[in-house]
């Protein structure tokens, strides 16, 4: 099995995460907490889509910062809500939102398909590779739809080789226990849910940095 993610595993995670979000009735309420996050699914969506947006900056200055993100302006829209400088227009409805995420997903993948695999650039958790970048897009994408889709009553579980190759890449400290399976590890890697054995992690993080 290949343990690096690539620029079309998160092509097929955004064209997945997509197709879930459009599969929402047309009178869910997108105001509805996603998950345990403290945030409405709304506001997640526009998180996950900041995240995706921000990470390709990272990697497209001629010179990535290595000791700061580009500086975009990002503001609160609430107290305690995601700290983004990407908004979806409220009046374009769920089709817009999901149309922001795909945009900046898009994005994403496009720069790091083109990106050499030499670049380096800063995240406080590592300074990361194009692969990282991906493998953090991924976490992103995978865990947040996990939020938003338990907010909004969908089914959500990506495949296991998925999940898998980023457990691989950003958390060498969680053992994949073939007692259980990649998509409920990395649920538990982020502190979502226990497994046999294992209480929910109340502090976790990933690791960025490239390993030899």
């Amino acid at each position: 099995m290949n343990d690096t993610p690539t620029p079309d595993d998160l092509a097929l995670a955004l064209r997945l995460a997509a197709a879930t979000l459009r599969g929402a009735p047309a009178d869910a309420d997108w105001s509805r907490p996603a998950g345990s996050i403290g945030w409405d699914c709304w506001s997640t969506v526009e998180h996950l889509a900041d995240d995706l947006l921000a990470y390709a900056a990272q990697l497209g200055p001629a010179a990535p910062p290595r000791d700061r993100y580009v500086p975009f302006l990002a503001t609160r829209q609430f107290p305690g809500g995601p700290h983004n400088f990407v908004r979806a227009e409220q009046e374009a409805g769920a089709d817009g939102l999901v149309e922001v995420l795909e945009a900046s997903g898009g994005l994403m993948v496009a720069i790091a398909r083109t990106a050499s695999p030499d670049t380096r650039a800063y995240h406080p958790w590592g300074l990361a590779d194009p692969a990282g970048f991906v493998a953090m897009s991924l976490v992103e994408l995978l865990v947040h739809l996990h939020d938003i889709a338990q907010g909004l009553g969908l089914p959500w579980e990506p495949p296991a080789d998925l999940c898998h190759r980023v457990l691989t890449r950003l958390f060498p400290d969680v053992t994949v226990d073939p007692a259980n399976a990649p998509w409920p590890t990395l649920l538990w890697a982020t502190g979502r849910t226990a497994l046999p054995g294992r209480p929910v992690r109340t502090e976790w993080r990933w690791h960025a940095e490239v390993r030899a």
